[in-house]
């Protein structure tokens, strides 16, 4: 999972050290490079200094809230009183965990804190709407699936991998779950899902959800794509659950 580090280069190898194998953490010095990493790289999290250009600020964070909803922030920043009412407001905009360097940063908090927010991440969110289809498979496929639907841009040829429709399917999913947050355009999601062509994941919209990117991003709801996708691959799942 990839982690995007907002911080100073202090916080940035601590964080990275205390991420080891689980995560990659990668390094944004400036808020534009913020920017262009959330939407060209397959960032999960972003862990972010209200202090990064040096004067603490909320606007920055608070825009990315805005463009960027569905992706989880974490506050890593210095307690002082510059701070506080930055600290305040992003607490109330819904921003829960805070990390105070040389206070509480020590490795195991700071993978706890990582641990704790992936699991508000887009890529578990489908592994958990999943995890019955996935259940029986063979344990092999089983993991080639999960790690589709954890890093999709990685299986750059998905008729490589059986079953094939069923990746493609869930990368739709995930462009799906990608395009409600404003901040994203369909070409952003292509590339950061690993699309040589904006047209393919046109065609694989068009083939899985009966749409073209931009309609299905303003018409369906993710639990409608979901539903679609599941008629699809599992229509006797589909008809028990409507039953239910």
């Amino acid at each position: 999972m990839l982690v995007l580090a907002a911080v100073s280069g202090v916080q940035f190898h601590k964080l990275r050290r205390a991420a080891a194998a689980r995560f990659t953490v990668v390094h944004a010095t400036t808020w534009d490079a913020v920017l262009s990493a959330i939407r060209s790289r397959p960032v999960e999290l972003a862990v972010v200094d209200p202090l990064l250009t040096g004067m603490a600020s909320d606007r920055e964070i608070e825009r990315l809230r805005v463009l960027f909803p569905s992706l989880p922030l974490i506050l890593y920043t210095t307690l002082a009183p510059q701070t506080a009412a930055v600290m305040l407001a992003l607490g109330q905009r819904g921003i829960r965990h805070v990390v105070f360097t040389r206070y509480d940063d020590h490795p195991a908090h700071l993978r706890h804190v990582l641990a704790q927010e992936e699991a508000r991440s887009t890529s578990q969110q489908l592994l958990d709407q999943f995890a019955w289809a996935l259940s029986p498979l063979p344990s092999e496929l089983r993991w080639v699936l999960e790690e589709v639907l954890r890093s999709p841009a990685e299986v750059q040829t998905v008729q490589q991998v059986s079953p094939r429709h069923f990746l493609a399917a869930a990368r739709v999913l995930y462009a799906h779950r990608l395009l409600q947050d404003p901040g994203f355009t369909i070409e952003d999601v292509a590339v950061r899902l690993g699309y040589a062509q904006t047209k393919t994941l046109q065609l694989h919209a068009r083939t899985y959800l009966g749409l073209t990117a931009g309609e299905m991003r303003l018409t369906l709801a993710p639990e409608e794509a979901l539903e679609r996708v599941v008629q699809g691959f599992f229509p006797a799942r589909q008809a028990q659950v409507s039953v239910s």
